[in-house]
């Protein structure tokens, strides 16, 4: 490896090309990668004894179901054992010096009393510890040793010994029995704490959050009641690596019936200080209401509720099948206690229904849907580092930056900003990445390591030499298929000189082993049975590159989503089907070939298409970090959406920021603008596209960001485009700002939510609606106090710190009444004393009683809707829609800004309904992600390839017209020929040639006949 460092200076101050990231939850994690793969050195400082945060502790992921280990396991290896990030666990930061760009920051870390380079994460040591205390991890829902590990898949891969805990730190005479089994003398109880000073140019604050107190709920019965747990405790029972492998239980390990949900515990709560909506709770307690009917088959699950905020992408679809396909109840109400019966120990929950009869009704569990608030570590650090927090105690943002703090240099991803969702953190994490790389920009690539792989092995003389490593996946694969049977057929396949079984094949330690074991067996092949290989693939494949493999030289049988999760019910038929997975995947092994890439120059410029507020954040980020911009409006003016916006929710003036944006745009020498123009033509691949516009102009450029933005829908229900008085809410907005005298003598007004959205032809929620609505009411009720509004609404989803609107609205005398989708307002002209009235009528839903207002005023909340240009553009550029037509995300929790094809990435409006803030964030994001391209001189191929046999081509164009990649074209040898780096590996081409003159690399004929007849062939000595 060589180190590359130089001093670099801005304005003649040194800037330092490093930058610490304080938390290694999600956001921490993803800051890292994005900073480390773009040429930054980075520290990582955790104050546990492993990375990962909260994200390990839950079972599932909305509204996809994702196994939350499985998707995240990739990231905790790749953060693990990448050259260019520094992980400091069990460490605080007690100090700060310096200047923005050079700061010095002090870190305190604490002993392990293990040390990490020793550690084989063996577990000998917690097994003759003969201490049990609580397990935090779990809960408190099961016992660990007083040494341990923090999860099975934590990096480090090392245990750690608890202080106040161990018997032998309390009595250097007593106990040390772990010093004498421990193999590799990894234990060391005298270890001291550790003061280190680390010079850095930026820091990200990533401290997480902790959760409510339940027991300040004490009507509740939280800590009193034994079935009365939190919603993380309850995704540790759903978990397959919890206390309970999955099983859901009572206090008496019986199974429940009935489970009810009780939102709002600690949230939206004024008295305990907690006035703002933790944004995640509804979501979470559906899905773990949906997954729980799948763990426990006839379970009732109930979800107590004022509102339902169900605001992120897909996420009120995901809501609808909770309520229509798998029967969650929700019951709008607050619950006003909860009493234990104590003969039976089922809990009674009192409650008055919305026509306002008194209901009680029992349950064998009750869950409360907990809320997020800041750390107090982290209250400690704001303090340290001198940055501003808001009411909540949560980081305040610099307005309209989406991730910086109030310091120059120091930014923030993550809950600390406010309560968030993982796709809202994953965002914001890569923006604060991008942000930091361009706040440092002169000095990219100072204090990095370059990649450097070992010397690849040609095994293509060799026999095969195959090692099958079979996954436990937890409980997910084990807990149906009996692994140690999987193992014994395996061992007698053919050319299978080794094969094994890991808890999880994708933690640090297993990946490890792995590199030893090929070298130990003299392995020439792998195959790794366990998970998609969609999510996992590429992880096993950079482990064999670190062990000198060819990547190509690796197989996987999907034995968890194609075996054990289908076949759930039927062990012993999974058991043999997983066999047969695993002999196919062996059987093909045997035939592979190294693959070699192909290595392409990069065009080091991008192409942002979209003129609006993401579009030009983006544009704005990528230049600062030294990079050409060509910047594509279809208009004849920048600003977007954004221009019919005057205030911000947070009184931000939108206007004067749009302006000084235009400008900042318009004024950088590396941003050309291309107003009034439209794509005709896109050819290339990643790293190397060539767009051509209307005008005939060509742009070349190596990534694409997609910006489009979108619309205000137009209504075509209660009387609007009719009658001026009948307006949507960015029109009240514009005619508040012009001073309109409609507005301002209006004394009736009723504001209608939910316009044309949250139904069968647009089932999703616009997000930003409800805010808008207390936004506007506010505004309205300071032009005209005495003035009447009613807002009929179906949910309230004013989410994070826009609750306090919806508070002061109410404050205001601002009247809400909810009305049901099947039961919606009307509107109609009336005529009233020679005049025309609108007659609003309603049902109350408290009275069941219907009302007629005669309003001055009709404002709708009309939903955000995507341009029509996102059609042509996917097909342009062979990226996604979802069912809504907004650009689709290539995975929806932890890929929120890139498209499945690569080099192209998705901001703002494009993505799905957002504030403007959210959009400043993820134009941002996508900057930093298209940077992650933009930063290297060259790109290899992804290696599974189509190639062509000349000898067989006719030319017939038939690989050329069905290519969803633009992969093929006829050279002037007038044969098909591949473009290796635009080639995604789908094989289209190859299963469509007529001549069968095209063949997927690692998918042959021969190879696929190899995998079939693996499956049916009997079993065979190991050929040794």
């Amino acid at each position: 490896m060589t180190l590359k460092n130089t001093n670099s200076k801005q304005n003649g101050k040194k800037i330092v090309g490093s930058v610490m990231i304080i938390g290694a939850g999600i956001s921490g994690m993803q800051s890292a990668l994005d900073l480390a793969e773009v040429g930054y050195k980075v520290y990582i400082v955790e104050k546990s004894p492993a990375i990962g945060g909260r994200m390990p502790m839950l079972d599932k992921t909305f509204p996809t179901n994702d196994c939350s280990m499985c998707i995240l396991s990739p990231k905790l290896v790749e953060c693990g054992r990448h050259r260019n990030i520094d992980i400091l666990t069990c460490s605080d930061v007690v100090g700060l010096a310096g200047e923005p760009g050079n700061f010095t920051v002090t870190v305190k870390k604490r002993p392990r009393y293990v040390d990490p380079e020793k550690c084989l994460g063996c577990g000998s040591c917690a097994e003759e510890c003969p201490v049990n205390v609580p397990n935090e991890f779990n809960q408190m829902l099961s016992k660990r040793k007083a040494i341990y590990k923090l999860y099975p898949q934590a990096y480090p891969n090392a245990y750690i010994i608890d202080g106040n805990k161990c018997l032998k730190l309390k009595n250097p005479k007593a106990c040390g029995k772990c010093i004498k089994v421990c193999p590799v003398d990894a234990i060391n109880h005298s270890m001291g704490e550790e003061t280190v000073r680390l010079n850095v140019g930026a820091i990200i604050l990533c401290p997480g959050y902790e959760l409510f107190d339940a027991e300040l709920r004490g009507e509740y019965g939280y800590g009193v009641y034994d079935n009365v747990i939190t919603s993380l405790q309850f995704e540790r029972m759903l978990s397959a690596s919890g206390p309970y492998e999955g099983h859901i239980q009572k206090a008496d390990g019986t199974e429940p019936k009935k489970i009810a949900f009780i939102q709002c515990v600690g949230s939206r709560d004024v008295s305990l200080c907690r006035g703002y909506c933790s944004s995640v709770c509804c979501m979470y307690a559906t899905k773990e209401a949906v997954i729980a009917k799948e763990h426990v088959p006839g379970l009732e699950t109930t979800i107590f509720n004022m509102d339902i905020r169900a605001f992120g992408k897909d996420y009120e679809k995901y809501y609808n099948r909770a309520k229509n396909e798998y029967g969650v109840r929700y019951v709008k109400c607050m619950i006003s206690s909860v009493k234990e019966l104590q003969q039976t120990k089922e809990l009674r929950l009192r409650y008055r229904t919305e026509d306002g009869t008194m209901v009680e009704e029992d349950f064998d569990m009750v869950v409360l849907s907990v809320g997020l608030k800041p750390t107090a570590e982290s209250l400690e650090l704001a303090e340290i580092l001198g940055i501003e927090l808001n009411q909540y105690n949560f980081c305040q943002l610099k307005e309209l930056t989406g991730v910086q703090t109030s310091r120059e240099g120091i930014y923030v991803a993550g809950v600390f900003s406010g309560p968030k969702d993982i796709p809202e953190t994953v965002m914001q994490a890569s923006a604060a990445a991008g942000d930091s790389a361009a706040f440092l920009a002169p000095a990219r690539n100072t204090e990095v390591v370059e990649r450097v792989f070992p010397e690849e092995k040609d095994v293509s003389g060799e026999e095969p030499r195959i090692g099958v490593f079979v996954c436990h996946c937890g409980i997910n694969i084990a807990s149906v298929v009996y692994i140690p049977s999987v193992i014994q057929h395996v061992e007698k396949l053919p050319y299978v000189v080794y094969a094994t079984n890991n808890l999880y094949a994708c933690s640090q330690d297993s990946q490890a082993a792995m590199k030893e074991l090929i070298k130990e067996h003299k392995l020439n092949r792998i195959v790794v049975a366990s998970c998609s290989p969609r999510t996992h693939k590429p992880l096993f494949q950079e482990t064999l590159r670190e062990a000198g493999l060819n990547p190509s030289l690796f197989e996987m049988a999907n034995i968890r989503d194609q075996c054990s999760w289908v076949h759930m019910h039927e062990p012993e038929k999974a058991t043999e089907k997983a066999k047969d997975l695993i002999s196919a995947a062996v059987a093909k092994a045997a035939t592979l070939k190294p693959v070699k890439k192909v290595t392409v120059e990069v065009t080091r410029e991008a192409l942002v298409i979209g003129g609006g507020v993401a579009g030009m954040t983006a544009a704005v980020s990528l230049a600062g970090q030294g990079h050409k911009v060509h910047l594509l409006e279809k208009s004849d003016r920048l600003g977007g959406m954004a221009l019919r916006i005057n205030e911000g929710f947070n009184g931000e003036k939108v206007q004067g920021y749009i302006q000084k944006l235009i400008n900042d745009v318009k004024n950088n020498p590396l941003i050309n603008v291309y107003t009034g123009s439209d794509i005709v033509e896109v050819s290339g691949y990643l790293g190397n596209f060539k767009t051509k516009l209307d005008s005939g102009q060509e742009i070349k450029h190596g990534v694409t960001i997609i910006a489009t933005g979108a619309e205000e829908a137009k209504p075509v229900e209660y009387l609007y485009g009719e009658d001026a008085r009948v307006m949507t809410q960015l029109e009240l907005d514009e005619a508040i700002a012009r001073n309109d005298e409609k507005v301002k003598k209006a004394r009736n007004i009723v504001m209608i939510q939910c316009v044309g959205s949250r139904e069968e032809s647009r089932p999703y929620c616009s997000r930003i609606c409800c805010t808008k609505t207390m936004k506007l009411a506010l505004k309205l009720k300071k032009i005209n106090p005495d003035a009447s509004i009613i807002v009929l609404y179906r949910d309230i989803r004013t989410y994070s710190f826009n609750e306090d609107y919806y508070r002061e609205a109410r404050a205001n005398g601002v009247i809400f009444v909810r009305y049901e989708v099947d039961n919606k307002p009307s509107v109609k002209l009336v005529s009233n004393n020679g005049t025309s009235a609108l007659q609003v009528t309603a049902t109350d839903h408290i009275l069941r009683d219907s009302f007629t207002i005669d309003a001055d005023l009709v404002v709708l909340a009309a939903p955000i809707v995507p341009p029509e240009s996102n059609q042509r553009l996917s097909q342009l550029f062979k990226v996604p829609l979802n069912p809504d037509k907004f650009f689709q995300e290539a995975h929806m929790k932890l890929r929120p800004v890139d498209f499945s094809s690569d080099g192209v990435f998705m901001c703002g409006l494009a993505h799905g309904p957002k504030t403007i803030e959210e959009s400043i964030a993820q134009g941002k994001a996508a900057a930093g992600r298209a940077t992650s391209i933009l930063s290297h001189e060259t790109l290899e191929s992804k290696g599974v390839v189509a190639v062509v046999d000349p000898d067989k081509c006719a030319a017939c164009l038939t690989c050329v017209r069905l290519c969803p990649f633009k992969a093929p074209r006829i050279n002037e040898k007038h044969v098909a020929e591949i473009e290796a780096v635009i080639c995604q590996g789908c094989g289209t081409c190859a299963g469509e040639c007529p001549n069968k003159a095209i063949t997927l690399q690692s998918y042959s004929d021969k190879q696929l006949i190899a995998s079939v007849d693996g499956i049916f062939a009997n079993a065979a000595p190991a050929s040794n």
